[in-house]
């Protein structure tokens, strides 16, 4: 059973900024991101800065932490980004109107604490990044999505 974003995130309206999820499986997610210029993340009406890849990128991890709880029978509960390391760019913005290919891959999951190692192509590599997550594992902190 697949899901679309729309069943798999709490983001809604302007702030749902993926389109489709693209393929994954236990250790990863790839979407598909059309880049628009509207919302709270507008820009000058061609580009938008790079560092939109970061939520991009959290959108990814989220969709992929939703899918696994869903395909277990889990529910699904927020997590939270701690952080990034090393977020690298080889351009300065993303224009509007380009499909980007994210990639989010998770190399460590302990306790609640996950790291994910992300990628933005088009088709080139054009962003990098590994996220520090959080997700609570005590009912009393958790928030579901559903």
């Amino acid at each position: 059973m697949e899901f679309t974003v729309d069943e798999l995130l709490a983001h809604s309206g302007l702030m749902m900024l993926l389109d489709n999820i693209v393929t994954f499986d236990e250790q990863s997610m790839v979407c598909e991101v059309v880049v628009r210029d509207d919302g709270l993340f507008g820009g000058n009406g061609e580009e938008l800065s790079a560092w939109i890849g970061l939520e991009y990128m959290a959108q990814t991890i989220a969709a992929h932490s939703s899918m696994m709880d869903k395909l277990a029978g889990r529910r699904s509960y927020f997590g939270y980004l701690l952080g990034t390391r090393s977020y690298t760019t080889n351009q300065s913005s993303f224009r509007v109107g380009a499909r980007l290919t994210v990639r989010a891959e998770k190399v460590i999951d302990e306790q609640g604490l996950g790291i994910y190692t992300c990628q933005i192509t088009a088709p080139d590599l054009l962003v990098q990044a590994n996220l520090n997550v959080y997700q609570p594992s005590s009912e009393k902190n958790r928030v579901v999505i559903d």
